[in-house]
């Protein structure tokens, strides 16, 4: 019977490589997809040239994906230390820290990209929910969905007092209100919308379930 067991459930190290080689396929496709975009910014990112890298998607997105092994570098610096004081954990917290940081400062350095009349037209607000959804199509939902993702992936893998999903919706409706101010006091030319903020938290709150099994209490 225990013989049986084993041969019906999937060993974790099996299911992790199935994993690991899904997310490495969905990465692989995704930069398939964008790499034409990504080439036209690679020249002006390459020569460390603001105007048509670091003010535009495209530049940003090229400029955090060569940053990855440098993320991953830090992380292995962090977890090595911790790991030499006899921190329990080491790697879990040093990904986590790193990856809040790496996975969230590019999308909101996106958000709070100046539009044409940055400083010209005056500041616009959208306080009635669902009204934008619309406006914003699916690609600008996709979008506002991963602008806190990486934060509440990480977070409660991090700090134990955000070990549970609403609180971090809490925390990403939070974050979310903080930038739709910055973009209405700095009149950066966008629609401080609550529509954003409610998207913004939703991504947040579906990240962290999806790493639930990392930091839940276990009995």
């Amino acid at each position: 019977m225990d013989h049986d067991a084993l041969l019906l459930a999937p060993p974790r190290r099996t299911r992790r490589i199935v994993l690991l080689s899904l997310a490495a396929l969905g990465l692989a496709s995704a930069l398939f997809v964008v790499r034409g975009p990504l080439m036209m910014s690679a020249p002006r990112c390459m020569a460390g040239r603001w105007h048509g890298c670091f003010d535009t998607f495209n530049g940003v997105v090229l400029m955090t994906l060569v940053m990855l092994p440098v993320a991953v570098l830090v992380a292995w610096a962090l977890a090595r230390r911790r790991r030499a004081a006899g921190v329990a954990s080491a790697w879990r917290l040093s990904l986590a820290e790193v990856g809040m940081v790496h996975g969230t400062l590019p999308f909101l350095w996106m958000t709070m990209m100046p539009g044409g009349g940055a400083g010209v037209v005056p500041a616009r607000v959208s306080l009635v929910p669902l009204r934008d959804l619309v406006v914003m199509g699916s690609l600008g939902i996709v979008g506002n969905l991963l602008v806190l993702a990486s934060l509440g992936f990480f977070a409660p893998m991090r700090f134990a007092a955000l070990a549970s999903v609403p609180r971090v919706l809490a925390l990403g409706a939070g974050c979310s209100v903080l930038v739709e101010a910055a973009q209405y006091v700095l009149r950066l030319d966008r629609v401080s919308s609550v529509d954003d903020v409610l998207v913004n938290a939703t991504g947040a709150g579906l990240a962290a379930l999806a790493s639930r099994r990392w930091w839940r209490p276990r009995p």
